[in-house]
């Protein structure tokens, strides 16, 4: 057997098993949600006929022709009973585009689409595209919103990271064929985790934006804001109200950013946001829970204190450590929640969970008291409970014993 065979065969073979390796769910630790034992998507994931030239007269080795490094961050929709996520996928060089895979389970054996998305350009060429949201809008269409980045031309002469990003917007019936729309003006220089809200809000199209300073830095910006825009065409907000702060030593202290679209509930949208902090090891990233009114979107009226969901064991390890970051849910007919979302800029992971536990963890843990006395005092008030229930005891089904 030539190197060529005995590697092509070894390594598809891999890549099989991978995908046809059934998901462990994990013991529920705090009892939000339930993880798996493995990411929904890596690298490792991608087919073979992507990284390699498969003709052995060309790559008698059997080299990686076409690198991919990592398989993160991707938005969710569930079309014709199949799971669907729209995967941003990074090469060697860096530059990442996006791709189709598709599951009949939402916790593993997802694949590829043959070809990757031909997102269409503007006149003002992308450099990088990455973090798609999607939103299947009342108006017909599925919406497709994600960072566009090019260089600053105004960096310095030798700055080469300095760049500018903003809110790219496309459309598409299938997830075939997108239509290409010129990108989001905001008033904000600097643009991203933009989502559309699935609904018109007084017959206007709404966008959850952050205001940005700079490229990396909120600034003097930040936060999760609302902006209307008259039409999606041309789409133009004059004003971003910032409806979730960052605030000072939170879990969103350094910036914050909406993740997909909310969820509609009985009892009002559900939102899935990302919280930065600085520590002294860089930056931490995770993820939160708020709900806003369904009559008006931007009157926030519930907010659990701290993070939902943070990186654990090997999630915290990879490209850009100690990150989760979600931009896509899904939401089946009978409650349940598919979360998929990325670690450490690495790897995709799922965790599910039902409409009425994340309404239970949203309406009644506690807000963030925002100082340590406060915090206390809530924890304290909780032990007195307990300690009143535990005085009185339980029986072996579960009521409460006066013996």
């Amino acid at each position: 057997m030539t190197i060529f065979e005995e590697r092509f065969q070894r390594i598809k073979s891999e890549r099989r098993r991978l995908i046809e390796t059934p998901n462990q769910m994990l013991d529920s630790g705090d009892g939000f949600y339930d993880r798996y034992k493995f990411p929904v998507l890596t690298a490792a994931h991608v087919p073979v006929f992507w990284e390699y030239d498969l003709d052995p007269g060309s790559n008698p080795y059997f080299m990686k022709r076409f690198g991919i490094n990592a398989v993160f961050n991707a938005g969710a929709i569930k079309l014709n009973e199949k799971y669907l996520l729209i995967v941003r996928v990074e090469g060697y060089d860096r530059k990442s585009f996006f791709a189709v895979a598709e599951s009949i389970t939402g916790t593993g054996g997802f694949e590829f689409w043959e070809f990757p998305l031909d997102m269409p350009q503007t006149s003002d060429p992308d450099v990088n595209i990455y973090d798609m949201r999607l939103t299947a809008h009342e108006d017909g269409w599925i919406y497709g919103l994600f960072c566009t980045e090019r260089k600053d031309p105004c960096a310095a002469p030798g700055n080469e990271s300095q760049a500018i990003a903003q809110c790219g917007i496309a459309r598409t019936r299938d997830l075939r064929t997108w239509e290409r729309l010129p990108d989001l003006k905001t008033p904000s220089p600097q643009q991203r985790n933009v989502a559309l809200h699935p609904e018109f809000i007084g017959g206007q199209y709404a966008f959850y934006t952050r205001p940005q300073d700079s490229f990396i830095e909120a600034g003097r910006g930040g936060g999760i804001a609302l902006g209307l825009a008259s039409q999606i065409e041309h789409a133009q907000i004059t004003a971003e109200t910032v409806i979730d702060p960052k605030r000072y030593h939170t879990v969103y202290e350094a910036k914050n950013g909406q993740g997909p679209a909310p969820i509609k509930t009985r009892l009002g949208w559900l939102h899935l946001a990302h919280g930065v902090r600085q520590t002294a090891a860089g930056l931490r990233y995770v993820l939160y829970l708020f709900m806003t009114d369904l009559a008006d979107p931007a009157k926030v009226i519930c907010k659990p204190g701290g993070y939902f969901l943070a990186p654990e064991g090997a999630e915290r390890i990879g490209d850009v450590s100690n990150v989760v970051f979600s931009n896509g849910w899904i939401v089946d007919d009978d409650g349940s929640v598919f979360i998929y979302y990325g670690a450490s800029d690495t790897r995709l992971h799922v965790a599910t969970t039902s409409v009425e536990r994340l309404l239970d963890y949203v309406l009644h843990t506690p807000s963030d008291g925002l100082t340590t006395a406060t915090s206390r005092n809530t924890l304290a008030a909780l032990i007195r409970r307990n300690l009143r229930f535990l005085s009185v005891g339980y029986s072996e089904s579960g009521k409460i014993s006066m013996s």
